[in-house]
């Protein structure tokens, strides 16, 4: 039941609105039930993330939430160690081929190197801490996170969330 609007930096890819995340603030206020944001706040240097963060807030109506996929450099960097792999080893199978431990912390090389666009480059990493810290000085009072698979899912609200929300997105009522 839910109506997706894409927005991208590259409009190339067609999205519905073409624009950078550090300035949603151009955007309408208090639209969006939740912002989906996989795989994309690590393309950010830390210090324009609360700008990307801010967009957020203002796009987001006072209910809502962001859903935020990033890489978890903490368990990158376990594996590092305890598989005692290098930056140039295989890391895990994608759909797109195989991931670098370096594609993780720099970004996918094939398509940077393919695209020749420095927007596809990480230009900061996240642990869980990190991410929860940087969610809460930016606004978003409420973060809950679960990781897996080398990267960290946060819900990040406004507001406590509601029953119907923790029932949809599968937060417990302890908040764990």
């Amino acid at each position: 039941g839910w109506h997706h609007d894409l927005l991208d930096v590259d409009p190339r890819g067609e999205p519905d609105i073409v624009c950078d995340a550090r300035e949603m603030w151009k955007l309408p206020p208090r639209t969006y039930d939740a912002v989906y944001c996989s795989h994309n706040l690590e393309h950010f240097y830390r210090h324009d993330v609360p700008k990307v963060l801010k967009g957020f807030r203002l796009v987001l109506k006072k209910s809502g939430f962001a859903f935020i996929t990033v890489p978890d450099v903490r368990s990158v960097m376990r594996a590092v160690i305890e598989d005692g792999l290098d930056v140039d080893d295989v890391l895990y199978e994608s759909a797109a081929g195989p991931i670098l431990i370096s594609d993780v912390i720099y970004g996918y090389h094939v398509e940077i190197e393919r695209s020749g666009q420095d927007f596809y480059a990480h230009k900061t990493v996240f642990t869980v801490n990190s991410l929860v810290k940087t969610l809460k000085e930016n606004g978003f009072p409420r973060v809950y996170v679960r990781t897996g698979n080398y990267e960290m899912t946060a819900l990040a609200f406004l507001q406590e969330p509601s029953a119907s929300q923790r029932e949809l997105l599968g937060i417990p009522r302890d908040g764990r």
